[in-house]
């Protein structure tokens, strides 16, 4: 396992698969490095790729306000993508891309050593929980994961296209709440 100064740096040079070739900026991730819960997405947004900072662009400003409702901000979780570079124009990420990615993802989850994996949408989802996840079924349950507590949330980016499905969300970003204080020491110090 390499340490956070040599995963970033082999991550930002990486040339794995062809998303390498148009991207801006590698999106590696943002927050506490030492943070009990973390989220992860699918893949950066064109904000994301000019700024090199995960969730900021409409959907990072709605994932704000969402840490928000349950007293979190970015400082005290850490938020990463399943891939690194942006998918043209904001298409899913294919499974090679995904694969040539994982790497970087599981390097960082194990230096974290998170109690708790928030999947934001279901391509994170079907990676982390299992192949199938359906979303709209399966959002807001609670699933063991190699040791950690896992659930899946509505992508803020989808929360914008389908607004309806903000109350359920609320109620998961509230259960959500309950697993940190229930599991976590030292998430809301």
């Amino acid at each position: 396992m390499l340490d956070w100064d040599n995963l970033e740096a082999q991550c930002l040079a990486c040339s794995r698969c062809s998303l390498c070739e148009h991207r801006h900026n590698v999106v590696f991730g943002v927050g506490s490095r030492s943070a009990e819960v973390m989220f992860i997405g699918e893949g950066p947004g064109e904000q994301e790729d000019l700024t090199g900072e995960p969730f900021v662009g409409r959907a990072g400003k709605l994932l704000d306000t969402m840490l928000d409702c349950i007293d979190l901000d970015r400082s005290r979780v850490y938020i990463a993508n399943m891939v690194k570079c942006r998918p043209p124009h904001n298409r899913d990420p294919l499974q090679l891309e995904q694969e040539a990615c994982a790497e970087w993802l599981q390097n960082q989850i194990e230096l974290i050593q998170p109690k708790i994996i928030v999947c934001l949408g279901r391509i994170s989802a079907m990676a982390f929980i299992k192949p199938d996840f359906k979303i709209t079924r399966e959002h807001g349950k609670w699933f063991d994961i190699g040791g950690r507590r896992c659930m899946a949330l509505y992508h803020p980016a989808a929360l914008l296209r389908d607004p309806n499905r903000r109350p359920d969300t609320f109620l998961d970003l509230k259960a959500l709440q309950a697993e940190i204080q229930t599991i976590c020491t030292r998430t809301y110090l």
